[in-house]
């Protein structure tokens, strides 16, 4: 990291990926172009999970290459300082890598998919809602894991005043 000043510690990175509703993932396309897309992930302890179909371009490339590079932007806004004049932003980041494996056993996909409902739509997840939706779904849904292999945080942080 070329700004060690701006590093942050693996703890804030991991809570930033909590905090974050999505990340972007980079996928091996084999030919002269990445392919990156966003997806909303949900941490479980060193795995991510995400849900997609169970075809498609995202899965045919991940069986062929399953490295994977994830990053998450939290807080990410511009700034001015009039003295002296100048421009910035504030952020904070998350970077990790990993290899991605399709989950297979029902019982993993099931917690998964439990995960990241309580993460994304926590107050719709009781009341046998989840359940009528795994019993609709489950079997045509995808659900991957990357096992995070590295994990960097970093950030600009507003100083406080006074």
């Amino acid at each position: 990291m070329r700004r060690s000043d701006r590093q942050q510690d693996r703890a804030f990175a991991l809570a930033l990926m909590d905090r974050c509703t999505h990340g972007v993932m980079a996928i091996h396309t084999g030919e002269d172009m990445p392919y990156c897309l966003p997806l909303t992930f949900v941490r479980v302890g060193d795995d991510l999970y995400f849900h997609c179909a169970r075809q498609g371009r995202k899965v045919e490339l991940l069986r062929r290459d399953p490295r994977v590079c994830v990053t998450f932007v939290g807080d990410d806004r511009p700034f001015f300082s009039d003295s002296p004049a100048s421009y910035s932003t504030y952020f904070q980041s998350a970077i990790v890598t990993g290899t991605a494996t399709e989950v297979i056993d029902d019982r993993e996909k099931t917690a998964a998919l439990l995960a990241l409902c309580q993460k994304v739509t926590p107050d719709h997840v009781g009341g046998g809602k989840f359940e009528e939706a795994i019993g609709r779904s489950l079997s045509v849904t995808a659900v991957w894991k990357i096992r995070m292999e590295q994990v960097t945080g970093k950030a600009k942080l507003e100083k406080p005043r006074g």
